[in-house]
């Protein structure tokens, strides 16, 4: 599998995982994960920033698929192929229909930089 298959593939994977979290079925830890591991993939934030050479690529490259992994051991099987399923047909048309839902994570990063903001300005 060639690095573009595999990027792909990680993509694939998120949406599965934000359709298991909305499930009522799935485990309370396995959604906590799972919920974990879409706002860290959705987020423009990393642990070690992107600009740091070669560090910055490798949490992407490691601790994604790793999050990933175990979020999707976590899921019970039977929800895991539904969600796989309701991620092929949001994908079928080229984009989803609910992009919206990606408002949430942009608030959430909205109110923590202005935190940020704040507490930078007050030590100074």
């Amino acid at each position: 599998m060639n690095l573009k298959e595999k990027v792909k593939e990680i993509k694939k994977n998120i949406v599965v995982l934000f359709i298991a979290v909305k499930k009522k079925e799935t485990p309370w830890y396995a959604k906590i994960l799972a919920g974990f591991t879409v706002i860290y993939a959705l987020s423009p934030l990393d642990l070690v920033p992107d600009f740091i050479p070669v560090l910055g690529y490798l949490d992407d490259l490691i601790i994604l698929p790793v999050l990933i992994l175990l979020s999707i051991r976590m899921i019970p099987k039977h929800i895991l192929e539904q969600a796989k399923q309701e991620a092929i047909d949001i994908w079928k048309d080229g984009k989803p229909d609910k992009w919206y839902y990606a408002i949430p994570i942009v608030c959430i990063w909205i109110a923590v930089v202005v935190l940020l903001i704040r507490i930078v300005s007050n030590i100074w």
